[in-house]
């Protein structure tokens, strides 16, 4: 019986055999895509997530952020990290720079996606493999979470993300929100000569209907070469529990509200130390309380930023809100971009 199965290779899943690796178990790891993974996100590393990377000596290659801008209109209001630089990081090379660290330990890949699982008290059947332990990390629609009954519904309306790669230089090394009616869009540097905007909305349409609601960005990338467009969603997921017997579920596959916030990897990465510490332990429930403890801080900011934008008035009244308190939206934002 080997230690540890982990499914998918995402950050989290990376993570997640890479210290369960580096700590002296034997781990599988199933993923049926080849070659670096994309994803349609915002690919701005908070500072939280830049700490955590280094701490697993992994460097990936991007843009020095430092901080948050949003914008309106004419209006404008920022926030400086605080705990240093972010980092504009392509999705495709932080995980490649994961996978490069990984493939230095001795975890088996293999590459296919999880099939069959069976619970049993001393172990988990993973499509014949036989392990201590399985951490699911396969995803925001995770489902290995629907096939142990995970699932929770939401009630919520639908959010959605998409996202595409413009060839220019840089005109900013914050991460700039910009706001409309229906849509937010996120102005990501991720390299030298490459922006990555990434819209999220309830509203279904293509990338460039969206991206007219935004005309002072429209009008900075026209003529610019567009890359192709990725989509996610619906972004809102919900699980009943993140332990069920042997299984622990984490990063996207745990749950999420929404990329509104943008510490998505930090908390993934988080969540992969607290599973490995609890497995080493022996003690896979206390990770329950480990992922209340890390997520509880996102769950609350992000579900009031969403619900408090969710109407027009609400949209209307976030920017000059936070521009007539500076502190608040800096205090706000150096919460979020802190180590999870």
């Amino acid at each position: 019986m080997i230690d540890v199965i982990v499914a998918g290779g995402g950050p989290a899943g990376l993570t997640a055999a890479l210290l369960a690796a580096r700590s002296g178990l034997e781990v599988v790891l199933f993923e049926p895509r080849s070659g670096p993974i994309d994803k349609a996100c915002g690919e701005g590393l908070m500072p939280g997530a830049v700490a955590a990377l280094a701490a697993l000596d992994v460097h990936p290659e991007g843009q020095p952020l430092r901080g948050i801008r949003y914008l309106s209109g004419s209006r404008s209001v920022v926030a400086d990290f605080r705990a240093g630089p972010g980092r504009g990081v392509r999705r495709t090379t932080l995980h490649a720079a994961l996978r490069e660290a990984l493939d230095d330990t001795c975890v088996t890949v293999v590459p296919a996606a999880v099939g069959t699982v069976t619970q049993h008290a001393d172990g988990v059947d993973v499509d014949g493999i036989r392990a201590r332990y399985l951490l699911a990390a396969d995803g925001l629609h995770s489902p290995i979470r629907r096939r142990l009954g995970l699932d929770r519904p939401v009630a919520t309306a639908h959010r959605f993300g998409l996202r595409r790669h413009v060839r220019l230089a840089p005109w900013t090394d914050y991460v700039e929100v910009h706001w409309a009616r229906a849509a937010e869009a996120y102005v990501t540097p991720v390299g030298p000569d490459l922006v990555g905007i990434a819209v999220l909305t309830r509203d279904r349409a293509p990338f460039d209907q969206h991206l007219a609601a935004f005309p002072a960005l429209e009008h900075r990338i026209d003529g610019s070469p567009l890359m192709a467009v990725r989509g996610a969603g619906p972004l809102r997921q919900r699980s009943r529990h993140r332990v069920a017997g042997r299984t622990l579920l984490i990063g996207d596959a745990a749950g999420y509200v929404d990329a509104l916030t943008g510490e998505g990897v930090a908390l993934g990465m988080a969540q992969a130390h607290a599973a490995v510490a609890a497995i080493l332990a022996g003690t896979p429930a206390r990770y329950e309380t480990a992922w209340r403890r890390l997520t509880w801080r996102y769950e609350v900011m992000t579900r009031a930023l969403v619900g408090a934008t969710s109407t027009t008035v609400g949209r209307r009244a976030l920017l000059p809100l936070a521009a007539a308190l500076p502190r608040v939206f800096g205090a706000a934002v150096n919460v979020l971009a802190r180590p999870a």
